[in-house]
């Protein structure tokens, strides 16, 4: 493409009542859909600027990314020296969004099932909330072509977190998500370790604790037509002993605030 067909950089303008926003997408072996997913939310929401974090997939994808980043001003690529999970490649894509100035950060899925045609409905959200959900269980929520045993994984871990944590959150383990950067300032990124599942739980009970707004707004969330899942059993696993740790401290912080609370008055 030539100097002068590539696309105009909107960006600086930033998302009316948000500012700079930039779409996050981890990719690993996702070469048949990485250029699809670009494309759909540049034409979806062109004031947003998209980085794509390859953790050195081994199908070309980086590449593939590269090209793109070279076609538009408004793509960049983080090349990551190899396969660290889900949630470090979020974690790396935040502090990048930090370090350049922008104060929205999307988290987005690389294989299509976050409709980037929905993007512009949580941006219009986030400008009266801190953390905006884009939700497959709250009304007008849907979900295609999902195999039922993901279906129950999904409610049952979103039930199992309300009811452990006592977060008010539909979906607890959506991962189509806008997060403003004074949220992601107050997180303590450097201590989140958990993946899948578990990151976007993890962050979401970081964020309530914290006192910030979170706003569910319903999608549809569609299953990949290329490619294959990286959900594993570890990673289900890992989401019940973790959540399970969290609910269990918690609530020994509150009967502690409770005792204090009673000696000091007693």
């Amino acid at each position: 493409m030539s100097e002068g067909a590539k696309t105009p950089d909107r960006s600086a303008e930033g998302y009316p009542g948000v500012g700079r926003v930039l779409v996050v997408i981890p990719t690993y072996n996702e070469s048949a859909n990485i250029r699809s997913i670009v494309g759909r939310v540049r034409r979806s929401a062109p004031a947003v600027d998209v980085l794509i974090a390859d953790d050195n997939s081994p199908d070309g994808t980086g590449a593939i990314a590269d090209e793109l980043a070279a076609a538009d001003p408004q793509v960049r690529v983080l090349h990551r020296p190899g396969k660290q999970g889900l949630g470090a490649a979020y974690i790396a894509g935040f502090r990048w969004a930090r370090e350049h100035g922008y104060d929205a950060a999307v988290e987005m899925d690389a294989d299509g099932s976050h409709a980037p045609e929905e993007l512009p409905r949580l941006l219009d959200a986030a400008r009266d909330a801190d953390v905006v959900i884009g939700s497959r269980y709250v009304r007008g929520g849907k979900l295609v072509n999902w195999p039922a045993h993901r279906l129950l994984l999904s409610r049952g871990a979103s039930l199992y977190t309300r009811i452990a944590l006592g977060l008010p959150v539909r979906d607890a383990t959506a991962g189509y998500r806008v997060y403003r950067m004074p949220v992601l300032d107050k997180l303590e990124l450097d201590q989140v370790a958990s993946q899948g599942y578990c990151f976007q739980i993890d962050l979401g009970w970081r964020a309530y604790r914290q006192g910030f707004r979170i706003v569910e707004v319903p999608i549809t969330f569609t299953e990949r037509e290329h490619g294959a899942s990286k959900m594993g059993t570890n990673i289900v696993a890992e989401a019940l002993w973790r959540v399970a740790t969290w609910g269990v401290q918690a609530r020994l912080e509150t009967a502690k605030r409770a005792f204090g609370g009673r000696r000091r008055t007693g």
